[in-house]
């Protein structure tokens, strides 16, 4: 157990602001304790001698010991009512009371004031704001919510009080139980990773669930649940998916990488199996926390039912599972045990007349075919079938062969005695078979992850010094951005770009483009003017003799454009052959909760247009970009399609690798495009540069 072992297994805990009034919350989370909690509960009130029935003391200094205290008194006395419990050499707090950060700036400074107490005296605080904590191994209920958990073990953290109370009253009902239920509050101190690294060594939660609006730091979340999720799964609701955050970016990373891309990137890095709702949520839950990882993505259906079983077969089409080939030996023994009219293919139909020995028969010989990595058992209510007596079958050749098996027992009442029965023995039944399906690949993917191995970033050698001193040059400007005449930038960090010079006048550009072999390619520098081409600032295939007219021509063309913009010169650069290259983006966004947040994917003019990108959180080694180049559905225009030479799919993965070491070890760098970079046969090359610098951070 981890160091909040204490907050969950208390042997004394005091309710702060105790009372007997009625409606009071004070009052709700004592009755709670009372009821059913194994250790003593200490009222604290300095205006009551007893409370409920309980002997009441002044403050926390008369008490006796207090391992937990639930802090419920006015907002303007909380700092000194932990101050207090502080003194007294309590470690582990709960602030049910609000008033904090969510009410304006006199609560933001009362927040900050409970976050400095808790650093000074070292101090494990749920909350502000929170409905409370509760185990239920001990019986504790330190909520003010209206019934307790019942005893299981899935742990459930939520951002929301309210989600809490819902969802209990729903789980209950459905007999699902929990180990440790905490809600979340503010986070001032005690936040979501806290608590997946404490559930992640208790060996009594078997799975870690919740309902999450948002991460605080989202790389310190990354790293602890990626050791977690090895053995203990992560399922979570995130609420408030949105593009809002990348309506302010100015980069086509940034445009196209916004928040809830970030999220994606970052929880599925993490290990993290995400959910869409709460039905979800506990769908997936179930399957975890009572069934062994299946060891091959075939799947097997047995039902009594033809349109039932279609739609378990196109569920499994709709997720990462197959549906499992039978062995010439499978079908033959399915033939011979079933009747003429069954279907003894996947799925395997054993008709509306099937009873339980043919249903046993069915699922004994599928369970027996080792193509087999999982099973349903999907069926419709009939008059020859009793629902507890299949419960026993699919119990036992579970167990027999220990593999993961989940039902899908259609109907209502005449279902609910065999469905308790089978949440004994940890097999989760559902009404829909695309439920019983997304179960099932929940525990698949939870496997994937348990065996994933993620390589450490390559640390490559660099000019950390001549990058810095290209950053700093962003002083210097009015908005903070730089553009092509930064690609030194990328040299400094070993990442090819074609030879060429920013030149501020025509004779200058023509003796450049003379030292260039062959024609070359002109462009406008210009931090104020993001889209070259559109305007005609943009020359392609430029000889000697027109380089001078062709410069002059774009910085017109500007000009015209936009009569203000700072230009800076004209790019002059070598002319790659594009012929058998493709133009790919490489990019960065940082985000608020997960930091630099690398994008790849088609380049060029399409980027925007197709946003065919894959994304990840940096820093990524090896396996990681090269996941995120074969992740884009352009990637078999790089691996060579239709007869197309290969590009340098390996020099790619090492930019993306480059770029990932640059921004990580710069957090200046708040944008980055690079675009194109182009991959061609022979290596790959970057075209165009665009960042925005944070100048604070340099």
């Amino acid at each position: 157990m981890g160091r909040l072992s204490d907050l969950f297994a208390p042997e004394t805990v005091a309710v702060v602001g105790a009372t007997d009034r009625e409606g009071a919350v004070g009052r709700a989370i004592l009755e709670n304790l009372r009821d059913e909690f194994a250790g003593e509960v200490i009222p604290i009130n300095p205006n009551r001698d007893e409370v409920l029935g309980l002997e009441c003391y002044r403050d926390v200094q008369a008490a006796p010991p207090i391992d937990l205290a639930v802090v419920v008194v006015p907002p303007t006395v909380v700092i000194d009512a932990i101050e207090d419990v502080a003194e007294a050499g309590t470690d582990d707090v709960v602030v049910i009371t609000a008033g904090f950060s969510e009410t304006g700036g006199e609560g933001a400074e009362r927040e900050r004031r409970l976050r400095e107490l808790a650093a000074k005296h070292d101090l494990n605080v749920v909350g502000p704001n929170s409905l409370g904590v509760m185990s239920t191994p001990n019986g504790m209920n330190a909520t003010f919510g209206p019934e307790n958990a019942l005893e299981g073990s899935i742990s459930f953290m939520s951002q929301s009080g309210a989600f809490i109370t819902a969802v209990l009253d729903w789980a209950n009902e459905q007999g699902i139980g929990f180990q440790d239920v905490v809600s979340l509050g503010n986070k001032t101190v005690l936040d979501e990773t806290d608590f997946v690294r404490e559930w992640g060594k208790d060996p009594d939660t078997d799975v870690i669930i919740g309902y999450l609006e948002d991460i605080d730091d989202g790389q310190e979340f990354v790293r602890a649940a990626r050791e977690v999720t090895d053995d203990t799964p992560i399922v979570l609701v995130k609420s408030g998916r949105t593009d809002a955050g990348a309506q302010a970016a100015s980069s086509h990373t940034g445009a196209i990488a916004g928040s809830e891309r970030a999220y994606e990137a970052g929880l599925e890095q993490a290990g993290v199996v995400r959910a869409t709702s709460v039905q979800q949520l506990f769908d997936y839950a179930r399957a975890l926390s009572g069934l062994p990882v299946p060891e091959t993505d075939g799947v097997a259906v047995v039902t009594n039912a033809g349109g039932p079983g279609v739609l378990t077969t196109d569920a499994v089409g709709d997720s990462s599972l197959r549906m499992a080939d039978f062995t010439d030996e499978t079908i033959g023994a399915l033939a011979e045990a079933m009747p003429d009219e069954a279907n003894v293919y996947n799925p395997i139909d054993a008709i509306g007349d099937a009873d339980i020995e043919r249903f046993r028969e069915a699922l004994d010989i599928a369970l027996e075919d080792p193509n087999v990595g999982s099973a349903v058992v999907v069926s419709a209510p009939t008059a020859v079938l009793q629902y507890d007596k299949l419960a026993e079958v699919v119990i036992e050749k579970r167990e027999e062969y220990g593999t993961p098996v989940v039902t899908c027992l259609m109907g209502g009442d005449r279902a609910r005695a065999a469905e308790e029965v089978l949440r004994e023995f940890g097999i989760p039944n559902y009404f829909d078979p695309s439920r019983a399906v997304a179960g099932l690949d929940a525990l698949a993917r939870h496997r994937d992850i348990s065996d994933r191995v993620i390589d450490e970033p390559t640390e490559f050698d660099v000019d950390r010094d001549r990058a810095r001193e290209i950053l700093e040059r962003a002083r210097d400007r009015d908005d903070n951005r730089l553009g092509v005449e930064s690609m030194d930038l990328l040299e400094a960090y070993g990442i090819p770009t074609p030879e060429g010079e920013i030149v501020d006048d025509p004779d200058r550009a023509r003796d450049v483009a003379e030292s260039i072999e062959g024609d070359v390619v002109m462009k406008i520098v210009s931090p104020d003017i993001s889209h070259k081409s559109d305007i005609g600032g943009v020359k392609v295939g430029v000889s000697d003799e027109d380089v001078y007219d062709a410069y002059e021509d774009v910085v017109a063309r500007a000009r015209n454009y936009q009569p203000d913009a700072t230009i800076l010169g004209v790019q002059v650069q070598e002319l790659l052959d594009l012929e058998e290259s493709t133009e790919t983006i490489v990019g960065m966004n940082r985000d608020p909760q997960f930091g630099p947040l690398l994008l790849f994917g088609l380049g060029g003019i399409f980027v925007e247009i197709l946003e065919d990108t894959s994304v990840r959180v940096a820093p990524i080694g090896d396996g990681q970009a090269r996941e995120m180049v074969d992740e884009i559905r352009a990637a078999p225009l790089l691996r060579g399609a239709r007869g197309r030479e290969p590009a340098d799919v390996d020099g790619v993965v090492e930019t993306i690798q480059r770029l990932s070491q640059l921004v990580t070890e710069f957090p200046s760098i708040l944008e980055l495009d690079v675009n194109p970079l182009v991959a061609g046969p022979d290596g790959v090359q970057a075209i165009d540069l665009r960042l925005t610098v944070d100048t604070d951070e340099l």
